[in-house]
């Protein structure tokens, strides 16, 4: 296992490492950017479905970014095509995204067959991550979490009122959706995957408050996460949005290193949950906006805080400058900080 991987890793574990990681984890959180597609002359649709040029292009962007792991898929789309949704493929400026939901009422769920391995793009990523088996870097795949893959089948104002309406057959179809996503977790380990990202944005504190996070996210989360225990070297999970409301049920879930959004602080979190590994979260309106410099000294801040793997807070923007994610991969080569540059950061107004 080279340096690389094994640093990643440890990271994970929360074991201590000669510098902080700084990763893209695939998935939700993609860094092939429109730059990077543009420089290649390559597009969404024919990277999706082409294996070898998936895996070709994942190594290529973290060779560009400086990020210390290679990601794929380059979207979270996969499992809800797979399992009938409608989907718009991008272009060499926007990502993949649901254009159709395959379930009418919540009930649906239950003409629904588990996910096909063996066909479509999901087949395409489990042969790419083959391909990228013996790299010195860590191949981490990333899996759209079961809230989230829930409300990409059936319109998410209809799924999120169902929990109050319906609380039992929420549960079953989640149920459903997290025991296919590890039989995918499973392949991809399989295949030579060294960590497993699961991305659950709609789980967020802001949609679903305390009580049914501790319901209808927590447990299936959980499950998934201590079956990639089984299988993986580290796994990690990352949700969006505010989560002050839900600190205490975020205690609740297995998952050791813990991915936040740039609305959650550091800190406070720290403080409610200790004992997490934390991972972000450098704010992705800054990557898109902001110069090189600031982005740095953003990196540095959050690093400074105790973030112990450095990542975009949430999903990037396609427009967002390659030199702002080289600025990141600076900032942990460049770890730790002299006495000088750390006074500079507490007095700085980033």
């Amino acid at each position: 296992m080279g340096n690389t991987k094994t640093r990643l890793i440890n990271a994970l574990k929360g074991i201590e490492v000669d510098r902080p990681p700084f990763i893209g984890p695939g998935g939700m959180m993609n860094m092939a950017t429109t730059e990077i597609l543009k420089t290649h002359n390559l597009s969404w649709p024919q990277v999706h479905e082409d294996a070898a040029q998936m895996a070709w292009l994942a190594a290529r962007v973290s060779e560009l970014s400086g990020i210390d792991n290679i990601g794929i898929p380059f979207c979270m789309t996969l499992e809800a095509e797979a399992l009938g949704a409608a989907i718009d493929m991008g272009s060499i400026h926007s990502e993949p995204k649901v254009a159709g939901y395959p379930l009418h009422r919540l009930t649906d769920w239950r003409e629904l067959k588990s996910l096909d391995l063996n066909q479509g793009r999901i087949a395409v990523m489990i042969q790419a991550v083959q391909e990228l088996q013996n790299q010195d870097k860590p191949v981490v795949v990333s899996l759209t979490g079961p809230l989230s893959l829930a409300a990409s089948l059936l319109e998410p104002m209809i799924f999120f009122k169902s929990m109050r309406s319906e609380p039992t057959e929420v549960n079953a179809f989640l149920s459903f959706l997290s025991a296919s996503l590890i039989e995918f977790a499973r392949e991809l380990a399989e295949a030579g995957a060294d960590i497993l990202t699961v991305a659950d944005p709609s789980a967020s504190g802001e949609i679903l408050g305390p009580r049914y996070f501790a319901e209808f996210a927590v447990p299936y989360l959980n499950q998934i996460m201590e079956e990639a225990d089984k299988c993986y070297s580290a796994s990690l999970l990352h949700i969006c949005g505010q989560l002050n409301s839900i600190f205490k049920e975020v205690g609740q879930l297995s998952s050791l290193a813990f991915s936040i959004d740039s609305a959650t602080s550091v800190k406070a979190l720290q403080e409610a949950v200790p004992g997490k590994v934390l991972i972000g979260n450098v704010s992705t309106h800054l990557l898109h906006r902001a110069d090189p410099e600031k982005v740095k000294k953003a990196a540095r801040l959050n690093l400074t805080q105790g973030v112990k793997v450095l990542a975009p807070a949430c999903g990037i923007s396609m427009s967002t400058p390659l030199p702002n994610l080289q600025a990141m991969a600076a900032a942990v080569r460049e770890w730790p900080l002299s006495a000088s540059l750390k006074q500079e950061l507490s007095t700085d107004d980033l």
